[in-house]
């Protein structure tokens, strides 16, 4: 059974993430719904769930097939960027090539392969307490509550404001490493 700080804290998690992928697609070249291209490779990232307490999120990138020759390239790609990934200091607890088919038109079905990392994170790993009094005096100050929902009371807003503004952090950082881990793969591919 959800809580309400669970069900606030995944409202404003979506919102840090959806503010991330506009700024991504803004910064690289958009794609529909919640994806960007970025060197010939379309990455996305879903929007977050709440399961047992906890904020969970999935970051995806195509395996570039065009430039690979057959499904054990494929394959070895997959690999390639799961020994990468699983290398980093926050690991996702869940990493699996994914098929998708796009119905592009009626009469044909483009296949496409993903790399998909799903993280999670606990409410409490979203905020700090200890922090909670400094950021609400600067809040007073510029006016950055006002847009805040959902919490009664101004430190109430804060945590929000932190939830929305640390899932956006740890996404973005999680997003940097993803797209890293591709470049060194297709590096690795031209040699």
């Amino acid at each position: 059974m959800s809580t309400l700080k669970g069900m606030l804290f995944s409202q404003y998690a979506n919102e840090g993430l959806s503010e991330l992928i506009e700024t991504l697609q803004k910064k690289h070249k958009p794609k529909k719904g919640r994806r960007f291209n970025l060197d010939n490779i379309t990455y996305e990232i879903s929007r977050s769930t709440l399961k047992d307490n906890q904020i969970e999120f999935a970051i995806s990138s195509k395996i570039p097939q065009d430039e690979l020759k057959d499904r054990d390239g494929m394959d070895a790609y997959f690999q390639n960027i799961e020994t990468l990934i699983n290398k980093e200091k926050s690991k996702p607890i869940l990493i699996e090539m994914e098929n998708i088919v796009w119905g592009a038109k009626k009469d044909a079905d483009k296949n496409r392969d993903y790399v998909k990392l799903v993280y999670q994170y606990q409410l409490d790993q979203l905020f700090d307490n200890q922090a909670v009094p400094q950021h609400f005096e600067a809040a007073k100050s510029n006016d950055s509550l006002k847009n805040i929902n959902g919490a009664f009371t101004p430190q109430g807003k804060v945590v929000l404001k932190m939830v929305r503004d640390k899932i956006q952090e740890i996404a973005q950082g999680h997003m940097d490493t993803l797209i890293n881990a591709n470049n060194k793969v297709k590096a690795a591919l031209k040699n």
